[in-house]
């Protein structure tokens, strides 16, 4: 074939990206990109061992292709690939993706190839030769993800006269230069005679300019389409040409068909000395036509996978520009025991899972009736039939259908009921024993319930155990949204026998600080408009809506629980999502909210220290004595001699009038 001279023939790669790429963008997209568009490193490998016959260079990308060169290339099948840098341009709309200039865009990333040839930094990266960019836009709503790919490929002038095929002679040196884990496809060839053992492969980084301007190189080939070569090879000649070479002999070696040997020339007219060669490079589509791929995840994704990155996205967009600095992984990691499935509790439940928490445990010991599913959003109307489903358990089956990766269990029990004598105390032991273990293993106790005495005997324990309290109540027309304060480790050292001023005034009240007496029974003997729940129908949302959102607040604050109350003069205490206040009363007869702060009431019947000593030394006979006994808590707490000192008081109240004046009031 001495006498033919012609135009090589180059080879463009097509792409194959697994679906665990686009997992995997969408998923540092949302975390960690966000509105930055920059360049992002990625890697891609070409296979060379198990290509077929006519098949041309294919760069495969999975999820892995993010990570490190090393790691990526400790995943990928040894002594089988090259592996290649590459650059990921993500963009932030569909528009931007369409109007970006494709011409301009592909010149820069050509620019960017001629640069380091020049520079020679490329001779310490030469799988730079066959990098490749990737231009696209992830839709992550609709888990669709457009790209192009493009694969520069420097221009340069070559023509082949001689070809010689079948070559055997350099098998052994190329097969041994594969397996020394140098991931380089191009290597210089020195081969001072025809014998075999003669022949010596080295870095094609060690090129150096000789006075005959000619070269040996070989090149493990990643194409077998007959004598034409994968494109590659075109980027290294023209690095030869820039670098003044204008004969090159090349060893291409394929591992699935035979190898052969290109004698290459190039005028020295056309070697490349000052201006940047002509780029081309946009990846074809199947039908052979320039345009873009989309990738549709929607269809092979887990349903369930997909509801999880749905309920995390709109959260996770918080970082993006509005609250960069918010913590949810502390929100989908906290547990909330929700005491109350009714009301307030569906509500609660709903704003809990739409600020992504995970955990989410129901406690109640009543049944779905028919006037519940109007107003309580996770009951429906068949939940009411043949006398209605426990509420506890299918709150929980209901949320769990709304979001199935939700973690949620639902408990029947009865809270025991300060003023409530015990009727059967086995049982009512069980329940207590119960609930004692459900609010050691959660991180949050809401107070939903009915009543007031419903609320004591958690409020006691979960401030023992130092949980977040979060409470929620209903008038006719208003409401009171409040987080309970917690005694600290100091206060309930055994050898601090009072509180001082400090700790008085810092620790903040709980629901029952502003009660002169204790909680006793108020679900005997009332009118059906006292027994069932009387509120304008929008008040619960409002306070479920303020009760989920004081909690997250609190749990953005380093103090948690402990956080003191944001006053209008100081923002020591508010957090990145605004102001944390202790209670928030609202009234819907004139619309208007106020926040409310109130110290910790030394004679509480239920946060008081005298109370909460006497439980964690009595446990469960302290709570029997409570329950049977409607003024045992008044007498431990000294509320029994308040109430004597107020009626004392009123007796003597002066009235300032004279004795001529008493005709007057008679």
């Amino acid at each position: 074939m001495s006498d033919m001279s012609r135009k090589l023939e180059f080879i463009s790669p097509h792409s194959f990206v697994d679906s665990s790429f686009f997992q995997k963008l969408s998923d540092l997209k949302l975390n960690d990109y966000r509105l930055d568009t920059s360049s992002k490193t990625v890697y891609g490998s070409y296979d060379f061992k198990t290509i077929g016959r006519e098949q041309g260079p294919i760069i495969t990308l999975n999820d892995l292709s993010f990570a490190s060169f090393d790691e990526f290339s400790e995943a990928s099948p040894e002594n089988s690939n090259f592996i290649t840098q590459g650059f990921l341009f993500n963009l932030n709309t569909i528009e931007d993706f369409k109007k970006i200039n494709k011409n301009d865009f592909l010149k820069k990333q050509g620019a960017r190839l001629y640069e380091t040839i020049v520079d020679r930094s490329i001779l310490e990266k030469l799988n730079q030769l066959t990098s490749f960019t990737i231009l696209a836009f992830s839709d992550l709503k609709k888990y669709k993800f457009y790209y192009w790919f493009n694969f520069p490929l420097l221009h340069s002038d070559w023509l082949l006269e001689n070809l010689e095929d079948k070559v055997t002679r350099f098998d052994s040196a190329v097969k041994e230069w594969i397996t020394s884990g140098k991931n380089e496809q191009f290597f210089l060839i020195d081969e001072t005679n025809n014998d075999n053992e003669n022949i010596v492969i080295k870095s094609l980084s060690q090129i150096i300019n000789n006075d005959d301007n000619e070269i040996f190189i070989g090149m493990v080939d990643t194409c077998c389409v007959g004598k034409n070569v994968s494109w590659g090879l075109q980027n290294c000649l023209t690095m030869l040409n820039i670098y003044g070479y204008t004969k090159v002999k090349v060893l291409v070696y394929r591992v699935t068909s035979s190898s052969f040997i290109l004698d290459l020339v190039s005028s020295p007219e056309n070697i490349l000395k000052s201006e940047m060669p002509k780029v081309t490079g946009w990846e074809r589509t199947s039908q052979g036509k320039l345009g873009p791929k989309l990738a549709d995840l929607g269809s092979l994704i887990n349903p369930v996978q997909l509801a999880d990155q749905a309920v995390d996205l709109n959260l996770k967009l918080m970082k993006w520009r509005v609250i960069p600095e918010i913590n949810l992984s502390v929100l989908k990691e906290t547990k909330c025991l929700l005491l109350g499935a009714g009301t307030l509790g569906s509500y609660v439940a709903r704003a809990l899972l739409g600020w992504g928490f995970r955990n989410i445990t129901f406690i109640d010991n009543g049944k779905v009736s028919f006037s519940n599913p109007v107003r309580q959003p996770l009951f429906q109307f068949k939940d009411c039939l043949n006398g209605g489903v426990s509420k506890a358990i299918r709150a929980a089956e209901a949320i769990k259908e709304i979001y199935p990766s939700v973690n949620s269990k639902g408990y029947d029990l009865e809270v025991p009921m300060a003023g409530h004598p015990i009727t059967n105390e086995a049982k009512q032991e069980r329940d207590y024993q119960l609930l004692i273990k459900l609010i050691e293993e959660h991180d949050v106790i809401f107070l939903l319930m009915d009543s007031r005495e419903t609320r004591w005997l958690p409020t006691v324990v979960a401030n023992v155990k130092d949980k977040i309290v979060m409470n929620a109540a209903l008038g006719f027309d208003s409401y009171l949204v409040m987080r309970h304060g917690c005694v600290s480790s100091k206060e309930f050292d055994a050898s601090a026998e009072t509180e001082t001023e400090t700790e008085k005034e810092n620790r903040l009240g709980c629901y029952f600080c502003n009660d002169v007496v204790a909680p006793s029974d108020s679900l005997t003997d009332r009118t059906l408009d006292q027994m069932c729940t009387v509120t304008r129908p929008g008040a619960a949302l409002i306070a479920s809506a303020l009760t989920v959102e004081l909690l997250v607040s609190i749990l953005q604050h380093p103090l948690r629980q402990h956080a003191p109350a944001s006053s209008d003069k100081s923002t020591d205490s508010d957090t990145i999502l605004g102001s944390l206040p202790h209670q928030i009363r609202g009234f819907l007869h004139n619309f208007n909210n106020i926040k409310l702060s109130a110290p910790s009431y030394q004679y509480c019947s239920a946060c008081s220290l005298a109370v909460l000593s006497e439980y964690k030394e009595k446990g469960w006979e302290f709570v029997k004595e409570a329950l049977n006994d409607s003024k045992y808590l008044e007498n431990l707490t000294g509320l029994t001699e308040v109430q004597k000192k107020a009626e004392e008081a009123a007796m003597n109240f002066d009235l300032g009038i004279t004795d001529e004046e008493d005709a007057e009031w008679l």
